[in-house]
Order: C-alpha cells, then sequence, then structure tokens
C-alpha cells in the first residue's frame, strides 16, 4: 500500500472493500485514522474528549497541483483543519526546538531516504519567512536505501572476507563512495539557489537510510559545516510536523483563553474541553513510505526538548 502513498504516480487506485481509492485518498484515510485512534486513546484516558491539531507533512518536491489534490482529499475526511507541510519545512521545525534558539541562517536538509534523496535549503532562526525554502530542491533515485542495495547486489566481494569485520570493511566504503557520489547532488542545489556552503550554517541530516555513520561522516568532511542528526533520522520529519501542530494547538489555546477572559466564566466541562489539545502529525515520505507520529499537548506540556537528548553531532 506505501507505493500509493506517492501521489506523483498519477491514475493509480486501491480498491478497499467499496471504494475505491486515489493515492491522496489512501494517505488521508490513514490520516484520518490516526487522528481517531489518538482521539478514542484520550477518550479512554479522560473524560473529556480532545480536540485535535492536524498537521500532514508532503514531498516538498509536490507540485502545486499534487498538493491541492492532497487538501482536497483530506477536507473529504473531514480533516479541513490539517495544515499541509513540506518535509523540509518539519524538519527545521524539529531543528528549531531540539538544538534551538537558532540564530537566523540557513540549513541544508539532506533527506536520504529507502527511495531517493531530496536536498532542500532552507531559512531557519527568527525572523524566517512564512515560506522558508529558498532556491529549488533536487531529488534523486540514484541514492538512498533502494540505490545502494542495487548497488551492493551487483559486487561480488562484498561477503568476501574471511571475517565479518573484512565484510563489514567493504560495506563500509562502497557506501562511503555512496554517499560522496551523491555530493553532486548538493553542489546542483546550491548553485541553482546561487548560494554556496559558506552561506550554509548547518546540515541536517534525516531519512531512514541516514542511520550509517557514513552518512554523516562524509558529509562533515566534504563539507565543512556542522552536520546534525537525529538518533532516529527516519522520525525527524514527523516530530517536526508534530511540533508545528503542536504550536498550532497552543496558538488556539492562548487565543481562547483570552476570548474567555473578557467573556463571562464558560461551564466548567466546556472550559476543560478548550485547554485540553492533541497534536497529531501523518508524515508521508518522500519515497512514499506512510508512517505517524504522534505528541499529546496537556495543560502541563513542557515542550519538546527532551527530543535533542541524544542530538549527535559531527563537526570538521
Amino acid at each position: 500500500m506505501t507505493d500509493f502513498a506517492d501521489l506523483t504516480a498519477r491514475g493509480r487506485t486501491a480498491r478497499v472493500r467499496h471504494r475505491s481509492l486515489s493515492s491522496a485518498d489512501l494517505v488521508a484515510t490513514v490520516a484520518r485514522t490516526v487522528v481517531a485512534d489518538v482521539s478514542a486513546h484520550m477518550v479512554a484516558t479522560d473524560d473529556t474528549f480532545a480536540e485535535t491539531a492536524v498537521a500532514v507533512t508532503h514531498p516538498v518536491s509536490y507540485s502545486r497541483d499534487r498538493v491541492l489534490d492532497l487538501r482536497e482529499a483530506l477536507d473529504e475526511m473531514g480533516l479541513a483543519h490539517a495544515a499541509l507541510v513540506a518535509e523540509p519545512v518539519a524538519a527545521a521545525a524539529w531543528l528549531s526546538v531540539a538544538h534551538g534558539p537558532l540564530m537566523p541562517g540557513l540549513a541544508l536538509v539532506y533527506d536520504l531516504g529507502g527511495s531517493g534523496l531530496t536536498v532542500t535549503l532552507v531559512r531557519i532562526g527568527a525572523g524566517a519567512p512564512s515560506r522558508p525554502v529558498i532556491g529549488e530542491p533536487l531529488r534523486s533515485s540514484s541514492f538512498g536505501g533502494r540505490a545502494f542495495g542495487a548497488k551492493m547486489a551487483t559486487q561480488d566481494n562484498w561477503r568476501g572476507g574471511e571475517t565479518s569485520a573484512e565484510s563489514d570493511a567493504v560495506i563500509t566504503a562502497l557506501r562511503t563512495a555512496h554517499v560522496r557520489e551523491s555530493l553532486d547532488v548538493v553542489y546542483e542545489c546550491l548553485g541553482r539557489a546561487h548560494v554556496t556552503m559558506a552561506d550554509v550554517d548547518c546540515v541536517l541530516v534525516v531519512g531512514g537510510a541516514a542511520r550509517p555513520p557514513e552518512v554523516a561522516s562524509v558529509l562533515s568532511s566534504a563539507l565543512a559545516r556542522p552536520v546534525i542528526v537525529a538518533p532516529d533520522p527516519e522520525r525527524t520529519i514527523a516530530e517536526g510536523a508534530a511540533i508545528l501542530a503542536r504550536n498550532a494547538a497552543e496558538a488556539a489555546r492562548e487565543s481562547e483563553h483570552c476570548a474567555d477572559s473578557v467573556e463571562q466564566s464558560a461551564p466548567p466541562r466546556m472550559l476543560r474541553r478548550r485547554l485540553s489539545r492533541v497534536a497529531v502529525t501523518a508524515a508521508v515520505a518522500a519515497g512514499g513510505a506512510l508512517f505517524a507520529a504522534t505528541a499529546v499537548v496537556g495543560d502541563e506540556a513542557s515542550g519538546a526538548h527532551s527530543m535533542g537528548a541524544g542530538l549527535v553531532h559531527v563537526q570538521r
């Protein structure tokens, strides 16, 4: 089913019970299920139904028409209030919490997933514009988990070592070369935005294929910039989207609190309902992989600073 999460493949439909679902419909269905599951959990643990703030991420390479398709599908599923966020923007939101406060600057988001690599330049820090992506994001299917697996399949000697350590050394060398070759995508992205690495403040590495230490090591050495990668880089985008949803929920709570202060006191149950929020994110990875993460926002929410506890910094 994850293949249908890729909205760039036109004309695909999936038959679910008596319904014919497009790729956008399938994504919206999963998002709605995540929201329903979290709401059910809140009802089971609290006597107050929790309203939700929802952020759904999408590949930054999606055209305006693809985003509109997803918007319409979410609306039809009752998620008209869900915010649509480009994946590198969500990743930057995670960075602002886990590594903030950030000075105004520029981050290069290196998203190495199972089906490809996406490189994006994003404005970060105070004063960042509402549309922080600059230049043209670039995507290549020549790099990532599948591409590296195909490359390994063509190697006859990667298991030829007498010990496992020798085989691991061969794999490490192949992966190092694979990441080094991807630098052409990075430099092309910089060139199209008319900037150089001297203009970039940090490199944020995300994606399921970014776990091996060779990825951060090669980027740090070649680009001579601080490289930041979370302990679980596959979740970085989802966690960033959850942060954005949480922020929206808290902003709505503060707005309602201000409105309540000039009105008569609301019934206790209604007031409690207004003060309870749940942030939910359903993130669609660039390669079509679909996953979800949730963050709960209560009255005593203390923020997501704990997400940075295992942050890994690699700097030349």
